[in-house]
């Protein structure tokens, strides 16, 4: 097993240093020019960009629930790197609500740069957090770590050299790990995260936010794809919070309740 999981190891390391060499050295990416031209522009309430704004909070609400259920788990229920890593991807949900809600009611490269470093916090957790699931922690205590500082570069080579190919690797990458991750067996004891639920909504928001403008023709000036795309991106934060509810769950449940009832032996007093 040990020599196994060495191996998977090894191939996370591969694929990680493969990924960060291509958006160092890869072709650059222009940012499109429109990319700002969201939507939904309406002001509501004084607020400007609404909705777009509004549902940023969405992040706050998965954040703060996955936080709390946290903080509520017995001890040993989880890995001290799996506590960390989930902790450190709900935080990454608070920031990335306020860098939200910041970069749409001002949409500017400036703004979409905070707006992308925290979700890169997200980002490290959720894949920290899944590393620490299906490969090691000791893989774990790298990738969170990496993954946070190649997310904060990328943020901000955006808005330095206009270059959005460290991002988009970031991302798209980020994601196709996330599926070889979910592929694996899970470590022993590790809690039960439907990766494919959490998969499913990213690629459903990222398509949400391509179709931005037709969504919001289509319902009449209802709501456009980018207010829907924040919606749907928090949601792939509950398999995690799932996963850590149910763990608790289980903890406190146990010993069964029949073991219970006649000592702390399954079997009874030796």
């Amino acid at each position: 097993m040990r020599s196994n999981r060495s191996g998977m190891e090894l191939a996370l390391a591969t694929i990680g240093l493969g990924l960060a060499a291509f958006a160092a050295w890869g072709p650059v990416v222009a940012q499109p020019a429109q990319y700002h031209d969201l939507a939904d522009q309406r002001t509501l309430w004084g607020v400007p960009f609404a909705m777009d704004v509004l549902s940023s909070l969405s992040f706050a609400v998965a954040g703060a629930v996955g936080i709390g259920v946290v903080r509520r788990l017995p001890r040993r229920s989880v890995t001290n790197m799996q506590r960390a890593m989930a902790m450190l991807f709900f935080a990454g949900l608070l920031l990335t609500a306020a860098g939200s809600a910041w970069y749409h009611a001002h949409p500017d490269d400036a703004t979409l740069a905070v707006d992308r470093s925290g979700m890169a916090v997200a980002f490290a957790g959720v894949l920290g957090f899944a590393v620490a699931a299906h490969v090691s922690e000791r893989a774990a205590a790298v990738m969170g770590p990496a993954v946070l500082l190649l997310g904060a570069w990328a943020a901000n080579a955006s808005i330095t050299t206009g270059n959005v190919l460290p991002w988009v690797t970031l991302q798209t990458g980020g994601m196709a790990l996330l599926v070889w991750l979910a592929l694996q067996r899970r470590c022993v004891g590790a809690p039960d995260v439907r990766w494919s639920f959490v998969i499913l909504a990213y690629v459903a928001a990222k398509l949400l936010e391509l179709e931005d403008h037709q969504l919001y023709a289509l319902t009449g000036g209802t709501v456009a794809g980018h207010t829907l795309k924040h919606i749907v991106a928090a949601l792939a934060a509950w398999p995690v919070v799932a996963a850590l509810a149910a763990r608790r769950r289980e903890r406190q449940n146990w010993p069964p309740a029949a073991a219970r009832r006649v000592g702390s032996h399954p079997l009874g007093d030796a």
